[in-house]
C-alpha cells in the first residue's frame, strides 16, 4: 500500500510539473485570524469553513502552496506551521481542529509573529517565491499595526486585510495592507458575508503568484503580461504608424515567426479571471481568413487557449481549457465590425463563469464557460498564425496584453481608436 501511495504521488508531481496555474504555483500563504472575544465561537466556525474553501483551490506541498495559520488575541498562537502538511486532506483536518481562543485584539503583535516565526523560518524564503499573509479581523487593534506591517513588507511579505463588521476601522485596514487599498483591503458586514468574497480572494491570491510583472499604465502599474514586449516584437517586425498619428505599431509579415515557449511567457500559468486586450488592423485577404490572433498549444500541437478571428463567417472564437473529455471548450461570438480593415480594439473579459466580448469599448455579448484548468507550459505560445498552420498572418498590431485583474476591464478604454466614445460617454479624441 505504501508503494502505491508513493507511485501515485510521483505520477501526480510529474504531471503537474508541466501544468501551470494558480493551483500549482508555489507560494507561502499565511492566514492571521482574529480569535478575540468579539468574534464568538459560532463565527469562528464560519471562519474555519472559509479557510477550507479557499485552500482547496491550491495544491498543497513543498513544490506548490504551503499554508500556515496563526490565531491571535492577547498573544498569537501558531496553529499550523508553514510546510507541515503535504496534502489538502491533512491540512483541512488540521484547520477543522483549530479551537477558538478568546481574548483581546493585538493585531500588530500577530503580524510580527507571523513575519518572524513563519515567513522568517520558511525554507523557501530565499528562493523568491510569493510570500502572502491574509489578516482577518473584526475589531480595532489594541496595539500598533503600522510598524509591524511595514516590517513585514520590507521582508517581502504581501499583506491583505479583511475587516468584518462595523467595529473595524478602514484606516487601520489600510495601514495593514499593501497598496493600493482597492486591491488589498476588503470589508464585509458580518462573518456570514465572508463566504461571498471567497472567489475574489482566491483571484487576488492567484494574481500575486502567477502575475509578478507589472505593465505601466498612466501613473500606476497593472499586473499582467505585455505579450508584444515578451516576444521582443520591436526587433522582429518593422515599426509603423498606429491608430493615431504618432502612435507606434508593428507590421507583422509572413516572414516573422511570433512563437515562444509558454514556459517563458507564462511560467506559472494564468489566473482564473483576466482581461485580454488587442489593438490591431488587417487588410485584404486576411479579413476573410480564419486565423489565431493568440494561441497556446501543448508540446504536440494541440490547442489549449486561443482567440480566433474568422472572416469567413464574421465571428470571434475564444478557446480555453476544460475538464471535459475534449480538454478544451470554445465559444463563438458573431461580429461584423472587426472585419472592415480598420483599426479596432478587441477585448475579452474572462471569468470563471463566462467570457464577454468588447469591440471598441462596446459590450457585444457574454457567453457561459465551464470551469477551466491549468495550461501545459511545456508547449508554445504563438501570435498571428493561420488556424492549424505554422504560417504567420500579415497584420498590424499596436497592443497585445493580458491584465490579471478583471477590474481592469472597467478602467480600460478604446481611446486609441479614432472616433470611439469611451465607456464614460466622453469622446476620447476630444480629451
Amino acid at each position: 500500500m505504501l508503494f502505491t501511495y508513493d507511485l501515485t504521488l510521483f505520477l501526480f508531481s510529474t504531471v503537474f510539473c508541466f501544468v501551470s496555474g494558480c493551483r500549482t504555483a508555489p507560494c507561502d500563504l499565511v492566514f492571521i485570524l482574529d480569535g478575540s472575544w468579539s468574534v464568538l465561537d459560532v463565527n469562528f466556525e464560519i471562519v474555519k469553513r472559509w479557510l477550507v474553501n479557499i485552500t482547496t483551490s491550491f495544491n498543497i506541498g513543498q513544490k506548490f502552496t504551503q499554508v500556515g495559520v496563526v490565531q491571535y488575541s492577547d498573544d498569537p498562537i501558531l496553529e499550523i506551521p508553514l510546510g507541515k502538511f503535504s496534502s489538502n486532506k491533512d491540512l483541512i483536518k488540521a484547520m477543522e481542529n483549530i479551537e477558538y481562543m478568546g481574548g483581546n485584539t493585538r493585531t500588530g503583535t500577530a503580524i510580527k509573529f507571523a513575519t518572524d516565526r513563519l515567513f522568517g523560518l520558511s525554507e523557501r524564503g530565499p528562493s523568491g517565491i510569493s510570500r502572502i499573509a491574509v489578516v482577518l479581523t473584526d475589531g480595532k487593534s489594541q496595539d500598533v499595526v503600522m510598524n509591524a506591517a511595514e516590517a513585514a513588507r520590507k521582508k517581502g511579505v504581501i499583506l491583505f486585510a479583511i475587516g468584518v463588521g462595523p467595529e473595524t476601522e478602514e484606516a487601520e485596514l489600510r495601514d495593514i495592507a499593501n497598496k493600493p487599498s482597492s486591491t488589498y483591503v476588503f470589508s464585509v458586514e458580518d462573518y456570514k458575508a465572508i463566504s461571498r468574497i471567497i472567489q475574489v480572494i482566491r483571484q487576488k491570491l492567484c494574481e500575486e503568484t502567477v502575475c509578478p510583472a507589472r505593465i505601466p499604465i498612466d501613473s500606476r502599474g497593472e499586473k499582467g503580461f505585455d505579450i508584444l514586449l515578451s516576444l521582443n516584437l520591436a526587433k522582429k517586425a518593422k515599426k509603423t504608424q498606429g491608430s493615431f498619428y504618432g502612435t507606434k505599431a508593428y507590421e507583422v509579415t509572413s516572414f516573422v515567426d511570433l512563437s515562444e515557449a509558454t514556459r517563458s511567457l507564462f511560467p506559472d500559468g494564468l489566473p482564473p479571471s483576466y482581461v485580454f486586450v488587442a489593438t490591431l488592423r488587417y487588410k485584404g485577404s486576411v479579413a476573410i481568413e480564419q486565423w489565431d490572433l493568440w494561441r497556446i498549444q501543448t508540446r504536440d500541437g494541440k490547442p489549449q487557449m486561443a482567440v480566433t478571428l474568422n472572416g469567413l463567417d464574421n465571428t470571434v472564437m475564444f478557446t480555453t481549457t476544460s475538464n471535459a473529455p475534449s480538454e478544451i471548450q470554445t465559444v463563438t461570438f458573431s461580429q461584423q465590425t472587426l472585419f472592415d480593415e480598420k483599426w479596432h480594439q478587441l477585448r475579452l473579459l474572462v471569468t470563471e463563469e463566462d467570457v464577454t466580448l468588447y469591440v471598441d469599448d462596446l459590450e457585444m455579448e457574454t457567453q457561459p464557460l465551464e470551469p477551466s484548468v491549468g495550461i501545459f507550459i511545456n508547449g508554445q505560445t504563438q501570435v498571428g498564425k493561420y488556424v492549424n498552420k505554422e504560417t504567420t498572418v500579415p497584420f498590424e498590431i499596436q497592443k497585445l496584453r493580458i491584465y490579471c485583474d478583471p477590474e481592469q476591464n472597467t478602467r480600460e478604454t478604446a481611446c486609441e481608436i479614432p472616433g470611439v466614445v469611451s465607456i464614460t460617454l466622453v469622446t476620447c479624441d476630444l480629451l
